[in-house]
C-alpha cells in the first residue's frame, strides 16, 4: 500500500496482522509503537474494529480511558530514506510532520 498526504495527516492508533515494513520515500512521520501486551491498556473498539484503539493519542481523555496513563511505548520519527519493521499487533499511530510519501510491504 502507498500513503500520500500533506502534513498533519493521521492515522490512528491500530495494529495490523501482518509484518509490516514502513518505507518513508519522501517526507518526515511520527510514529508511536505499542507492544501488543499493551493491548490491556489501549481500549480497542468491539466489533469489526478490534484492531483500532478508543484512545485519542493527540488529546487522550484519562477521565474515560484511565489505563491509557499505564501503556508503555517508544517513539520515532521516520525520515525519507529510512524503512520501520512493525511486527504483527503491534499498536502504531502515525501523524505525517510534512507532505510526505512512504510505502508499507506487508506479509504473513
Amino acid at each position: 500500500n502507498a500513503w500520500f498526504g500533506p502534513g498533519g495527516t493521521v492515522s490512528p492508533l491500530h495494529y495490523d496482522p501482518q509484518h509490516n515494513l514502513l518505507t518513508q520515500v519522501f517526507g518526515d512521520k511520527y510514529i508511536r509503537l505499542y507492544d501488543k501486551l499493551e493491548t490491556e491498556f489501549l481500549y480497542p473498539h468491539e466489533g469489526m474494529l478490534t484492531n483500532t484503539s478508543q484512545v485519542d493519542l493527540d488529546c487522550p481523555d484519562i477521565d474515560q480511558f484511565p489505563l491509557f496513563q499505564k501503556a508503555q511505548g517508544m517513539e520515532c520519527i521516520l525520515k525519507e530514506g529510512e524503512m520501520l519493521y512493525i511486527p504483527p499487533q503491534w499498536w502504531h499511530y502515525v501523524r505525517s510532520l510534512s507532505l510526505s510519501f512512504s510505502v508499507s510491504f506487508w506479509w504473513s
